[in-house]
């Protein structure tokens, strides 16, 4: 037993020495190899005014020139004490140690300074202020409430959240993501309301990205999903902090990522897609009908033009006789079947709606609507195109914006080839298999290992109360269960009452 606990003991020490290995020792030659190629690298050599050398090692496009030269330079140059670097007007100084811990601090915007003298390396964190200032979002627009949004510094951001939320118990924990980027990563919850094992789940799912570029939210959300293959996102993308701050206080996380104005709101359902910060806005009555609206506008957008190819190609007996002979007049020059005329005028939307958005802002909608009136004048005019159709399309076309998620829009579209293709070949049969197949796998998808589905499966009958229709804020009284938050309750209980 004696020998197998010294085997045992010797071979982690073996392990200890091949694991670790010696830190380079920070010199100045080894910064000049490095910066050999750096246009914009700086390597200054100088002396204060009672003859002490010193040298300044920087990246010129990385940290704000006039405070280098009223923070640094100009104090260690006047200094008449060995000991400049205390006459350094800045509020941190962090020593360094090793090269690699030297060139990731170069890299964020510090400038090392060396004491020649006592050859030590220090870092003075003066990154460049630089960033564009504060707009509304164009992404999630309202008429009423916040109009500011998030930008690509993660400190803005940050700070926009805890604004809105003053608490001590509001935790960010800092990651490190991508090899090459080194893009910074901040995870925020509320600590008391967030369900640890959610918080455990998402730190887990960010410690564990393998890639060497992630440049921006979708980047990252890509390595946290659930389901990779699913065209539904396992977490929302929001440049609005009054969304993250909302979010928070429902006990979800909110991860911040720098030089992307978009966080990731999680675990999320496939409800909280339809939702819209407008809808805490309008009295409920009117929040609940555009609610329902949403929906609506969904299911027009997937099914209205297959329905209209199984009606026309399987089940013409099941249309009313009047609008039989509109159809029928329609359609009796187009020398093509129901499904190649839909799926043609359906491809030319999306090549308008795709050019619409990649064209210049002044003349993308002018070109959206002129071109989809012309076509589909032109479409009619030549034959290749019914009148029903082309009107038809147009709602199905404006229908699909109306869901509030952009990345769901597009989902809208691929789910809506995939059910014109099975009512094509089965009519409304395929459109019910179509159905069951979607409500199948929405119910398979899971967000941070919590169900896409919920509250409706499982079902948590008090989660309703903000699903399909918003009732009046002061009845909301719960947060979500489906969440299973540290605290359950959002108003503050009577003495004496019972809380669960």
């Amino acid at each position: 037993m004696f020998w197998k606990k010294k085997k045992a003991a010797t071979s982690q020490e073996e392990k200890e020495q091949k694991t670790s290995v010696p830190h380079e020792a920070v010199t100045l030659e080894a910064f000049k190899k490095i910066t050999a190629k750096m246009d914009d690298a700086e390597i200054v050599q100088r002396q204060t005014n009672s003859g002490i050398p010193f040298s300044l090692v920087y990246i010129q496009t990385l940290i704000d020139h006039e405070r280098l030269n009223e923070s640094i330079l100009n104090p260690i140059i006047h200094s008449t004490n060995k000991q400049f670097v205390q006459c350094i007007a800045t509020c941190k100084v962090i020593k360094m140690n090793s090269m690699e811990e030297a060139k990731n601090y170069l890299l964020i915007g510090c400038v090392l300074v060396q004491d020649v003298e006592k050859n030590e390396w220090w870092a003075i964190k003066l990154e460049n202020p630089l960033s564009r200032a504060i707009e509304n979002s164009e992404t999630e627009t309202i008429v009423y409430g916040p109009k500011d949004s998030f930008t690509e510094r993660v400190e803005h951001n940050l700070y926009m959240i805890r604004r809105r939320l003053p608490l001590t118990e509001l935790k960010t924990e800092k990651f490190q993501v991508g090899s090459l980027t080194k893009t910074q990563v901040q995870l925020l919850y509320i600590e008391g309301i967030a369900n640890p094992d959610i918080v455990d789940i998402a730190r887990k799912n960010i410690s564990e990205v393998n890639f060497d570029l992630i440049l921006e939210s979708s980047n990252l959300s890509a390595f946290m999903d659930d389901h990779t293959n699913s065209l539904f996102p396992q977490s929302m993308q929001t440049d609005r902090p009054d969304s993250c701050a909302y979010s928070l206080g429902l006990g979800k996380l909110v991860i911040l990522l720098a030089n992307t104005p978009f966080a990731l709101i999680a675990p999320i359902t496939f409800f909280h897609l339809f939702q819209s910060p407008e809808d805490y806005v309008h009295r409920w009555v009117i929040a609940s009908f555009l609610r329902t609206l949403r929906y609506l506008s969904f299911l027009i957008a997937i099914l209205l033009i297959p329905l209209y190819v199984a009606l026309a190609t399987h089940h013409y007996q099941m249309i009313p006789l009047q609008i039989l002979y509109v159809m029928m007049e329609s359609r009796s020059k187009l020398p093509f079947t129901p499904f190649w005329e839909a799926l043609i005028m359906m491809i030319i939307i999306e090549i308008i709606k795709e050019a619409s958005l990649r064209m210049p802002t002044k003349t993308s909608q002018t070109i959206g609507i002129i071109g989809g009136i012309v076509i589909g004048q032109a479409a009619v005019e030549a034959g290749f195109a019914s009148k029903v159709l082309i009107v038809l399309v147009g709602i199905s076309a404006i229908a699909s914006f109306l869901v509030p998620n952009y990345l769901v829009t597009k989902a809208t579209t691929v789910i809506q080839f995939l059910f014109l293709i099975l009512s094509s070949f089965i009519g409304i049969l395929g459109i019910a298999l179509g159905l069951i197949l979607l409500l199948a796998h929405l119910n398979g998808l899971s967000s941070l290992k919590q169900p896409f589905f919920a509250p409706v499966a499982p079902l948590h009958w008090k989660d309703w109360n903000d699903l399909f229709v918003r009732i009046p804020l002061p009845w909301i009284k719960q947060r979500p269960q489906y969440l299973q938050p540290l605290q359950k309750w959002r108003v503050k209980r009577r003495r004496g009452s019972n809380e669960q």
